[in-house]
């Protein structure tokens, strides 16, 4: 008798966005398909999130402090990343912008503001969700409501 097989769903399903060059800095991500208003746009990217202080990581070499100011979340005193700074996804890599496409959630997973066109860019204002003043000038001067990004999940440093 053959082994019942578990229908499971293909690595591509609800992938909407890939890293790609950004004409707004460096690289970033642009949609591969149209994307839906109110779409959770990384749907199954990992949520754990391991918070160290400014401090620790003030502490570390240069070229590995800079992974963390580059792409951790602030909240206060306390700088989030991935358990591991090699398991980077594509929601780690969308830029800021004025007008963004994207808004973070207070679980702090991105969703679609509006339609996404298929070949956009995808960007978030950083400012609704950083509490300190943005380490780049914005495009465009506006005021913009800050929400404190809550730790999704704490995860002990030390295991």
């Amino acid at each position: 008798m053959p082994a019942r097989s578990v229908k499971r769903s293909a690595p591509h399903e609800g992938v909407y966005a890939r890293i790609a060059p950004s004409r707004i800095h460096g690289v970033g991500v642009r949609a591969i398909r149209d994307i839906p208003a109110g779409t959770l746009v990384f749907h199954g990217e990992s949520v754990r999130v391991v918070w160290l202080s400014r401090a620790e990581v003030r502490r570390l070499p240069e070229a590995i402090r800079a992974l963390y100011e580059d792409f951790g979340m602030v909240c206060g005193d306390q700088i989030g990343v991935p358990p591991s700074l090699n398991r980077l996804s594509v929601g780690w890599y969308v830029n800021h912008a004025d007008r963004p496409n994207l808004v973070a959630g207070d679980d702090g997973l991105f969703r679609a503001l509006r339609r996404i066109r298929k070949g956009e860019e995808l960007t978030a204002d950083y400012r609704t969700f950083v509490d300190e003043a943005l380490p780049f000038k914005p495009s465009r001067a506006r005021r913009v409501p800050r929400k404190k990004v809550q730790p999704l999940r704490q995860v002990d440093p030390q295991g």
